[in-house]
């Protein structure tokens, strides 16, 4: 089966990809699939061509100019399952490396933002966040630099943060962001009692979402889940660090195809020819 949609995989790309991109040198394709594994063709001149494995299969597949590669499919490693090894899963990854290195928690890895305040500026209303203390809500006029309203939207609880985390194992996942990656994931801090809210007569409280990103730790977005409740993310490139908020990648498995001389002929024209 694996070979039969490899087959189809490399007749796309080679009558697919435009002359002038086949040239001496390396000159790579990917094919993407929602299927696993996923794959990439590199194309070789008769200058530097591949140098299979004496047992790798190969197949030959003409291009829509006429010329032929003759194209080497990667070896995929089987488990026990004879099921193709495409990925470890990150949770055995992370225990077993746990058996050997401690890792240092969410909240070890954030403990550098501590006396750090950061400011976001959303139209009228500017945002304050200063780590493990409190979040402001404010306007300032231009001419007094000075806050003329303000509204607290939550102070620092160790308890409710504690609580949370614990039950979601210290991670979750941005399922309500307005974020084109869905299933990022977060760490998150609870703050609590803020300035009463006129609408509910309740505190106002914030969930604080660290996720990982680079460059730099900034508010990247705040939200209102419900009536003077929100969510605020930061972006958080110190949980990098951390496994289980690195992006899991898929396996990519290499076709190599050497360039075949112009005097090469198949059997048959509409034939792929196959070697074991």
């Amino acid at each position: 089966m694996r070979f039969l949609w490899l087959i189809v995989v490399l007749y796309t790309v080679c009558n697919h990809v435009l002359a002038d991109q086949i040239f001496p040198g390396h000159v790579g394709a990917t094919f993407r699939s929602s299927r696993e594994p996923k794959y990439q063709i590199e194309f070789h001149s008769e200058d530097s061509p591949f140098l299979p494995d004496d047992d790798q299969e190969s197949i030959v597949i003409p291009n829509k100019n006429g010329e032929n590669y003759l194209c080497f499919l990667p070896k995929v490693e089987k488990a026990k399952s004879e099921k193709p090894i495409t990925q470890l899963n990150i949770s055995s990854m992370i225990v077993e490396t746990e058996e050997r290195v401690k890792l240092k928690t969410p909240d070890e890895l954030l403990e550098v933002l501590k006396g750090s305040c950061f400011v976001r500026q959303e139209g009228w209303w500017s945002y304050e966040l200063c780590y493990q203390n409190k979040i402001r809500q404010f306007h300032v006029e231009d001419e007094k630099e000075k806050a003329v309203q303000e509204f607290i939207l939550g102070v620092y609880d160790e308890e409710a943060t504690a609580a949370f985390n614990q039950n979601l194992s210290d991670i979750s996942t941005l399922k309500d962001h307005p974020s084109k990656d869905a299933s990022q994931r977060y760490h998150a801090h609870q703050y609590t009692n803020g300035t009463i809210c006129d609408l509910t007569n309740e505190p106002r409280e914030t969930e604080v979402r660290f996720v990982c990103s680079e460059p730099r730790a900034m508010i990247s977005s705040i939200i209102e889940l419900s009536t003077c409740k929100y969510a605020l993310t930061v972006q958080s490139p110190m949980l990098c660090k951390h496994p289980l908020f690195q992006e899991e990648r898929p396996v990519w498995h290499t076709i190599n195809c050497n360039l075949l001389p112009k005097d090469y002929k198949q059997a048959k024209p509409d034939e792929v020819e196959t070697r074991r």
